[in-house]
């Protein structure tokens, strides 16, 4: 009996003292959440890259005193690379680049003034310099573009019946200008993907032909456009991100 009343007086006791003793313990300190962090795609630096698809020229042949001879798409594939470099302040992204390109774009049409006769364009290159305006959101960026353009041409002239080569000319290499625009996907921090779309204006020729013993054959003034739709792969040098709160 005496053991109970006095494991019930300890119990009063410690129960008397324990507000006491909480009002003595140290407040729990406040700690401030760290602060959010978010990391911004940079487009800035330079950049090299490979690129690949699809082209289309459109050439149309006057025979000179004589009139129109009519219009083919020369069409094919090509495959090429680029180089440039990109500055971005604040959402926007400005740039310059040079791109090379090998090209096998070919087409024909049978001549209106001379039925006999089918007119060849091939074009087996092109170049690119063209300077960039753009918009980014974090690592997409869309962009236009515009500058000069090159194309290198062959033409020849064909017998229908049999195919024998009736007239060429020598290879020639224009100017001319283009317009496009492009999206571009960073999917990594030095990697980016894109597609692209570009129109080349290139500028009126006129070729003298000649037939296969030198004789002279004819004079044609030709007439370019081309169309561009390409898939890229770039890889841009230096920091991939700026992080900010």
């Amino acid at each position: 009996m005496k053991k109970v009343l006095l494991v019930t007086a300890s119990l009063i006791a410690l129960g008397a003292t324990a507000p006491a003793v909480a009002a003595d313990l140290a407040a729990r300190p406040y700690t401030k959440a760290p602060p959010m962090v978010a990391a911004v795609y940079d487009w800035t630096g330079f950049y090299i890259g490979a690129n690949g698809g699809w082209g289309s020229s459109r050439n149309s042949w006057d025979l000179v005193g004589f009139g129109p001879e009519g219009s083919h798409d020369s069409t094919g594939g090509t495959v090429g690379g680029q180089i440039g470099y990109r500055w971005q302040a604040g959402t926007f992204v400005f740039g310059l680049e040079a791109q090379g390109n090998w090209a096998d774009f070919s087409g024909s049409n049978t001549s209106l003034q001379f039925p006999a006769f089918r007119n060849h364009t091939n074009v087996d290159a092109f170049g690119l310099f063209t300077g960039q305006v753009g918009y980014a959101v974090n690592n997409v960026l869309l962009y236009v573009k515009g500058g000069a353009a090159v194309t290198s041409n062959s033409y020849r002239v064909t017998n229908v019946v049999g195919g024998a080569l009736a007239g060429v000319t020598g290879d020639d290499t224009r100017w001319g200008g283009t317009i496009g625009a492009g999206l571009e996907y960073a999917f990594a921090p030095n990697w980016s993907v894109g597609v692209e779309y570009n129109h080349l204006f290139m500028q009126d020729r006129t070729y003298n032909f000649t037939d296969p013993a030198g004789a002279p054959f004819g004079t044609d003034r030709i007439r370019q456009d081309v169309d561009l739709v390409t898939a890229r792969l770039n890889y841009k040098f230096g920091g991939p991100a700026v992080t900010r709160y």
